[in-house]
């Protein structure tokens, strides 16, 4: 194996390769990407011929596995199936001191992966996403752009992301991040949990434009539009429950109280004319609706501090783990010193 200067060195054996001085895995989850696996192993590999190469079989019915490992990777077969579920059981395996993931179907440009890890190196980040720019007609399917900048605002809007790129799957992680990520997505929604997890624990993150083009011939998207919608739109719904409690809550009270009011401003109306309260039931209603609004925004206050203070742990964890000192220029191709 040769450094990125050149010179031959030795493979470290705690489940990665230095790049410089650093271990770099390259991660690519992959469901039925025979077609695909050994292009995408091979372009990598150009780009960076020191680190390791780990395929997360997501319980392929094809050849993946086979070619995989014809082409040098290590696989590691994971069969409860989704995403996530691969990208968890790869965190959990490897031990590196850089992490790649990528896609195994050939949308992500190779070449850019020595830019997006000397990014991660010398400025000091815990993650660099390569944003997505359509190469090819055929990169995205209908109504997945749209889908994708109505999610990007919506994670703007609820958790202050700048992020422009939310479910890219192309992304450089440090090891401090990568040990406080507690990965608890079991499909495509874990980019989401990625993303809010930097935002909440306030990791220094970049973005950088990166081709995204169309998927090797005879490799076959596992999206599936309006399902894995849902269940984007079910986790950030839970992400803004579990970490934004007051303003999940107050939003909840909000309703509840305009609820109330709207019933109980025409009985004080009547009472104020008459003197009377005709109509008991609905003033019942009313005041049970105000109560249930002032229970819920006292819940709101109280989880808002639980969850300052697990927030504080998880923070804590993050800055217990040794951040990545080593700067140097990565190989940009096999055998061949960096600019």
């Amino acid at each position: 194996m040769t450094d990125s200067i050149g010179q031959r060195r030795p493979a470290k054996d705690s489940g990665g390769v230095a790049s410089g001085d650093m271990r770099v895995a390259v991660i690519l989850p992959c469901l039925d990407e025979e077609a695909a696996i050994a292009d995408v192993i091979a372009g990598f590999e150009a780009s960076l011929p020191t680190a390791k190469f780990y395929v997360i079989d997501n319980g392929s019915s094809d050849g993946t596995a086979r070619i995989a490992k014809a082409a040098g990777a290590e696989v590691i077969a994971e069969t409860m199936r989704g995403k996530g579920n691969a990208v968890r059981r790869a965190l959990t395996a490897i031990d590196a001191d850089i992490y790649l993931i990528a896609d195994g179907d050939g949308t992500y440009d190779a070449s850019r992966a020595p830019e997006l890890i000397a990014a991660l190196e010398n400025e000091h980040l815990d993650m660099v996403v390569g944003v997505r720019r359509k190469a090819a007609k055929e990169a995205y399917r209908p109504g997945h752009e749209w889908g994708n900048r109505l999610f990007n605002r919506a994670i703007k809007a609820f958790f202050g992301s700048e992020c422009r790129d939310v479910f890219s799957g192309y992304r450089v992680l440090s090891n401090r991040y990568v040990k406080s990520f507690p990965a608890l997505s079991r499909g495509f929604e874990i980019e989401t949990e990625m993303t809010v997890h930097a935002i909440l624990l306030r990791m220094p993150v970049k973005e950088i434009d990166c081709d995204y083009g169309k998927r090797g011939e005879g490799s076959e998207s596992k999206l599936n539009t309006y399902l894995d919608g849902i269940r984007i739109m079910r986790t950030i719904f839970n992400l803004l429950r579990h970490y934004r409690p007051l303003y999940f809550f107050t939003v909840l009270a909000g309703v509840l109280l305009a609820a109330s009011g709207a019933l109980f401003y025409p009985i004080f109306v009547e009472y104020l004319s008459s003197g009377l309260v005709p109509r008991f039931p609905t003033l019942i209603v009313s005041i049970g609706l105000a109560t249930m609004s002032a229970m819920l925004l006292i819940c709101g206050l109280i989880l808002d501090t639980t969850t300052r203070t697990q927030l504080e742990i998880r923070r804590l964890i993050y800055l217990g783990v040794p951040r990545l000192t080593a700067v140097r220029p990565l190989a940009v191709g096999r055998g061949r010193a960096a600019a």
